[in-house]
């Protein structure tokens, strides 16, 4: 689709200028007032053109779960979700469907799917949700989360020795699932990249971090996986390794510029250092750390060192939404009190820029995306400045990232296509959606979760609550 916009608002330095922009073959090729129209006009008077922001990290499949599991911490929570989680993989297209709508209904264009596999349905799994995203026509980032450690592994064993449960699939057999998987599915011109993607520290062997390793450079594959989200991590990490899980991971190679690292909310100083040395990315998952009482990522030392940092959502059970611009405003006024000095908090075109060229930064694309400029891929929104929740008309960035945003978006596209118009997804039925997942389900508390009965007392134990 050819297009040109015309009479739309776009942020320069620290005002706004109204220009229009053309796109041709997928690409922005023009950004300056009065171009001649190429095939479609769209109408930006009172809009806001910017960028597609990254949902860097979630977990579609969770969607199952959305607001029933209990207040539990991230190790007690895991235990909840795997009890009462048996998925198919029509629940992995459902899910995987309402995470691209809305993720792109808050602006984002891009999602980081760090995906759950169906036992012995790995491939099947990856399949169906490829099938998904390509039908929303969302970029997909697709990371399936991998592990050879059982749960139990997770928790530090503290003063005593637990036994733990050999992991039901061979390291061998998940890598050979994880090559498999980028054979087949790895298409980044066609919207679809696969990562590799360990679970992490808390849950993965060197061996299976050291192959993904080898997977990354063989296939020149981006990296994700989660990092010291919980103080529990922490423990565990000095437990396995006699140091911090960052200086490991560097050790054996993993950190570089194409490693996402998602939440990073128990560092040391001497590993926020590292970080920024090998130029990875932080992922900031402000929501999902508050629901799970994880804590606070030092996200302002993160960024004063140079780190890249952008943000997920995380996944729709430890966040229950899939609401990028709520995950956008939080993760920035939060460190509002965590530095007095005012002058180091998160402007809102600061935080935009974080969303957008941070999350292409973090993929190795930023060349591609993560900006308005000439060259670059057209995954773009137009926001609509007229919406009441973007009025009175003051500064429309801090109206879009420190207000409370309802339906704002006018028109979205991925790689030139247009995905939303008048507000609507063009590229499936809604409704349809709508109610599947509502036949699909039902109202429901749940019971005691056996797993987290059994894991509770030792959890307590470590971390000093009884």
């Amino acid at each position: 689709m050819n297009f040109t916009i015309k009479n739309t608002l776009i942020s320069v330095a620290d005002s706004y200028v109204t220009t229009d922009v053309q796109v041709v073959d997928g690409k922005i090729t023009a950004i300056t007032p009065n171009l001649e129209i190429i095939d479609t006009e769209i109408n930006g008077d009172n809009k806001l053109l910017l960028p597609g922001f990254f949902n860097a990290h979630t977990h579609s499949s969770e969607m199952w779960q959305r607001g029933v599991i209990p207040p539990l911490p991230l190790e007690l929570w895991l235990a909840h979700l795997y009890d009462f989680t048996p998925l198919n993989t029509e629940q992995v297209y459902l899910s995987a469907l309402g995470t691209a709508v809305e993720t792109l209904l808050s602006g984002g264009t891009s999602v980081v799917d760090h995906l759950v596999l169906i036992p012995g349905q790995e491939l099947e799994t990856i399949a169906t949700a490829v099938r998904a995203y390509q039908e929303v026509g969302i970029r997909a980032f697709i990371a399936p989360l991998i592990q050879d450690e059982s749960l139990s592994m997770g928790i530090p064993n503290g003063e005593s020795q637990a036994n733990h449960e050999p992991y039901f699939r061979s390291l061998g057999e998940t890598l050979a699932i994880m090559e498999a998987a980028v054979k087949q599915f790895h298409q980044p011109e066609a919207g679809i990249n696969i990562l590799v993607a360990p679970t992490g520290i808390q849950l993965c062997s060197d061996d299976l971090f050291i192959g993904c390793i080898a997977l990354s450079n063989k296939y020149d594959l981006c990296r994700h996986t989660h990092l010291l989200e919980t103080k529990a991590q922490e423990k565990l990490a000095e437990e396995k390794y006699g140091c911090t899980a960052v200086q490991h991971l560097q050790e054996i190679g993993f950190l570089n510029s194409c490693t996402t690292l998602a939440h990073c909310v128990w560092l040391k100083e001497s590993d926020i250092n590292i970080l920024a040395q090998t130029q990875s990315t932080v992922v900031h998952n402000p929501l999902s750390n508050l629901r799970l009482g994880s804590g606070i990522a030092p996200i302002l030392k993160y960024i004063q060192a140079g780190v890249n940092v952008t943000f997920g959502c995380d996944g729709a059970s430890s966040n229950d939404s899939q609401d990028l611009l709520e995950a956008i405003k939080i993760g920035s006024i939060l460190h509002n009190l965590t530095e007095p000095d005012y002058q180091y908090w998160i402007t809102p075109r600061q935080a935009v820029k974080m969303a957008s060229l941070g999350g292409a930064k973090g993929l190795n694309i930023e060349d591609e995306l993560g900006s308005l400029a000439v060259g670059k891929k057209a995954d773009l929104v137009l926001y609509d400045l007229n919406n009441l929740s973007l009025l009175p008309r003051t500064d429309p960035i801090g109206l879009l990232v420190l207000g409370r945003p309802v339906n704002v978006i006018n028109s979205a596209w991925v790689n030139g296509k247009q995905i939303i118009s008048n507000g609507k997804i063009t590229t499936i039925n809604i409704d349809e959606l709508r109610q599947e997942l509502f036949n699909r389900s039902h109202w429901e508390t749940q019971p005691k979760s056996a797993n987290v009965d059994k894991l509770a007392p030792r959890y307590r134990q470590v971390m000093g609550l009884n």
